[in-house]
């Protein structure tokens, strides 16, 4: 837990692994595999923020910054963690 990447995604993930255990009580309305693409967003979001950091290549900030982004998009969108 050295970079703002670590902090952000383990949040996220957190966040996930509540909502998954908050769902997982009653009716099903969410798949296995929606959290696994959440999931795998923000593994890869890290690994590639945590590589911008050593190499300090901006493109790579960016990168990873878009991936969070989109993580974020996919977990509102698909999952709906405030209906």
């Amino acid at each position: 837990m050295e970079t703002p990447y670590d902090w952000l995604t383990v949040m996220t993930f957190a966040g996930l692994i509540v909502l998954f255990l908050q769902r997982s009580q009653g009716e099903p309305r969410d798949h296995l595999w929606q959290y696994l693409v959440a999931a795998v967003g923000c593994a890869v979001t890290n690994y590639i923020g945590n590589e911008a950091m050593k190499s300090g290549e901006m493109i790579m900030h960016a990168g990873a910054v878009a991936l969070f982004v989109a993580t974020i998009a996919f977990i509102w969108r698909v999952l709906q963690p405030f209906n």
